[in-house]
């Protein structure tokens, strides 16, 4: 039977996985799109790759900065301005720069977090939430921002879009490779 300490691990261990994963789709979506292409804007009212980027970066820094100390919604932040589009592709670069920096925050804190961590009140806006509960509120928060990226990227990509999973098609034969591996129960 699993200990509480090993339980909490394997929850923490859950989170690295689901963020990284998260993170490497939307990186890899991203990497697709030209800097003029992050500005499309796909219909009135609707985002572009760039103010998604902008949003999650703001949303990181946010969230997981002093995230056992101080409220998630730092006074700094300035959400609205997140989804003002951005003037020029010039600005993806920086954009990148602040993206890589911005999960590193998320990254350094799931390495520090102890199984004892999961349990404590941590604030969003002044409301309480347990660290699994505002960790969890997040995980599905960028899941959801991450398959925008992915629609969007693979919407200006079409027939030249490169898969970030099994590609059409191929389903079975991926299944049986995976079935041959050494480690598949």
């Amino acid at each position: 039977m699993a200990t509480p300490d090993l339980l909490a691990q394997a929850v923490l261990a859950s989170f690295r996985h689901s963020f990284a994963s998260y993170k490497s789709l939307s990186d890899r979506a991203l990497a697709q799109l030209t800097p003029a292409e992050w500005l499309f804007c796909p219909a009135p009212g609707a985002n572009s790759a760039a103010v998604i980027v902008q949003h999650m970066i703001g949303n990181l820094r946010s969230r997981f900065t002093d995230f056992l100390t101080a409220d998630g919604e730092k006074p700094d932040r300035h959400r609205d301005r997140e989804f003002e589009e951005p003037l020029s592709p010039a600005v993806v670069p920086d954009l990148g720069r602040q993206w890589e920096a911005a999960w590193t925050i998320l990254f350094i804190l799931l390495d520090t977090l102890q199984p004892d961590d999961l349990l404590r009140t941590v604030t969003i806006r002044g409301e309480a939430h347990t660290a699994l509960a505002a960790l969890q509120r997040q995980v599905a928060h960028y899941a959801y921002h991450t398959g925008q990226l992915v629609q969007l990227a693979k919407h200006l990509r079409g027939h030249a879009w490169q898969t970030l999973s099994i590609p059409r098609g191929q389903s079975e034969q991926f299944t049986r490779e995976v079935q041959r591996r050494p480690n598949h129960q």
